[in-house]
This record gives structure tokens, sequence and C-alpha cells, in this order.
């Protein structure tokens, strides 16, 4: 029995890989016995010469490769999503075009998929050999953080890089909320998954798109999506804001009835004032970061709009 692989690829400027990753894949392709592959690549509002890239592949290979092009930059996160929607493969696997994915891993995921014991296979790193130590570091403290918090556990290093099969991919695409992070999404709806480990990788060609600010918040993002804690939190320091004032106001009293009402300690007061007004805002900013989820989501906007397809 034959297998359909369709392999999502999202592109963001990648004119420079994405002739190198094809070339890769197929090389890797003798090697997946039984299996017709078919790739779809996204671009995700391009400025540099992606589309045109894509144009030639596909008529290169009109037969396997397709591409859908976004009417602008609409994230990650939408190109996984339209990659999901448009593959027609009972297998599918998402991969990143710069071939920090290794795709000599694709053979051995199949043999696992097929083995029947697993619906998902994906992919973790084991270090991250030659990222800046300030990236590290916060990503490290994300996985622990996140894992505190949510009751969605994700995997330290895992990569969005994983082959599902198409019961999996259907459960992914019936959850249809447009603040999507797809490694919360990937946990959350369960199935057997093992994960293959591997040392990290350099970008083949190309430069990154994701800056510290960029992925600093696709945390929060990441945080908000799947763990109310921080509205918890909120409540919790605004109780005890709320607590150690009327113990003050008391001890102010007090103190005015048994020794009168000296007018020292203003300093201190304008302090302990600005002190509880940024608890407050802090406070307003988690709830504000909510609400403003909530507020994408009522108005139920399209998650990506498709200029261009073949």
């Amino acid at each position: 029995m034959t297998d359909k692989l369709s392999i999502i690829v999202p592109c963001y400027n990648e004119e420079a890989a994405i002739p190198l990753f094809y070339q890769t894949v197929q090389k890797i392709k003798p090697q997946l016995k039984q299996v017709e592959l078919e790739y779809w690549f996204i671009n995700d509002g391009s400025s540099d010469n992606t589309l045109n890239e894509l144009r030639n592949l596909n008529l290169s290979d009109p037969q396997h490769v397709h591409y859908a092009s976004f009417s602008r930059n609409f994230g990650k996160e939408a190109g996984l999503f339209c990659g999901l929607q448009q593959a027609t493969g009972n297998l599918v696997v998402v991969m990143d075009v710069d071939l920090q994915d290794p795709p000599e891993l694709l053979p051995q995921m199949l043999e696992l998929i097929r083995s029947g014991n697993y619906d998902c296979v994906g992919t973790r790193r084991t270090n991250r050999k030659n990222e800046p130590p300030i990236r590290s570091f916060f990503a490290k403290l994300f996985y622990r953080l996140i894992n505190r918090i949510s009751d969605t556990p994700i995997i330290d290093g895992a990569r969005d890089f994983r082959m599902m099969n198409r019961q999996m991919i259907d459960a992914i695409l019936s959850v249809q909320e447009y603040n999507r992070f797809s490694k919360g999404i990937f946990s959350w709806v369960g199935f057997r998954t093992t994960y293959l480990e591997y040392t990290n990788i350099e970008r083949q060609a190309g430069q990154t798109s994701w800056n510290f600010w960029s992925l600093f918040k696709y945390s929060i993002d990441g945080i908000v999506a799947f763990s109310e804690i921080p509205l918890d939190l909120a409540a919790i320091v605004g109780f005890i804001s709320c607590l150690g004032s009327g113990i003050a106001i008391v001890w102010i009293i007090l103190r005015a009835l048994l020794y009168g009402d000296p007018t020292a300690g203003w300093p201190s007061l304008v302090c302990f004032i600005l002190f509880v007004g940024g608890i407050q805002l802090f406070c307003l900013g988690i709830v504000g970061k909510y609400i403003g989820k909530i507020f994408l989501e009522v108005k139920h906007r399209p998650i990506y709009l498709i200029q261009e397809k073949k």
C-alpha cells in the first residue's frame, strides 16, 4: 500500500533556501519506500523573490510541488494552518525550509508511524549550539514556566518538525481559534506521540526572520493561549495589595490616635503610591492581553487570505 506524504513548508523571504530544500528532500525520497510525495510551500507575504522561486519549482514538477501565496504577511502560524488545510496526504509532515529540520529523519519517522504504535512522531533539539546565550536562556525559562502554569505539557526543545497521520491532522484542523500556538495545539489534541532527538543544525541559507522581540511576543502568546494562571496571579496580587493597604490604614489610624499625626514620611508615602499604581497597571495589562485575544477571536476574521495558488 502506498502512502501519500504531504510536506508543509512555510516560507518568508526564503528565495535562497527553497531550491536547496527541495533538492535535499528529493535525495532522501528513494529511502521513503512506497510513498508519494506532495509539497505544499506557503509563501507568507514575502518581499523577496520567494514567490518566483515557488512558481519555477511548480513549473519543473507540477504534479508534486504546489504553493499558496498570501496577500500579505500573516505569520508562521497562519502558514502552518494553511498548509495543513491544503494537504491531501494520509500522512503530513511540517518542516522549516532552512534545513534546520534534518530531512534525514524522514525515513525513521515514516517507519515509526507505519508501525501503528504512534499517531505522531515529533522532534526535539538536545542543545542550542550556536544560538545567542540570551536567547537560549529565555527559551529554557519559557519552557519551565509554561509547563508549571499550564495543563498542556510542551516538550523543551520540541520543534514544529513532526509527522502526523490523517486522524491527528483532522483533530488539529478542528481547532479553529484565531490566536494559534501550534506547539500547544499539537500537544492539546493528544494522540500517541514520540520524539526523535537531534543536535542543533545551523541554517543552510538565507537569514532568519525571528529576533528576540518576536520570539518574546510569541512566547507570551503561548502562555496566554494555554494558561489562565496570569489572570489568577493578577487577582492574587490585587488581593495582597488590598490587604496590605487595609493593614496600613489601620496602623496609620492607631498611630495618629496614640502618637499624634506627624507630617514626616511623605517620600515613603509617594513611593508606596507609585508601587501600588504599578501593580494595578501590571494587573490591568494582564487582563488587557486576554481581552485583546478575545477581541480578535470574536471578530471571526479569516486566519489568512490566499492571493495565488497552484
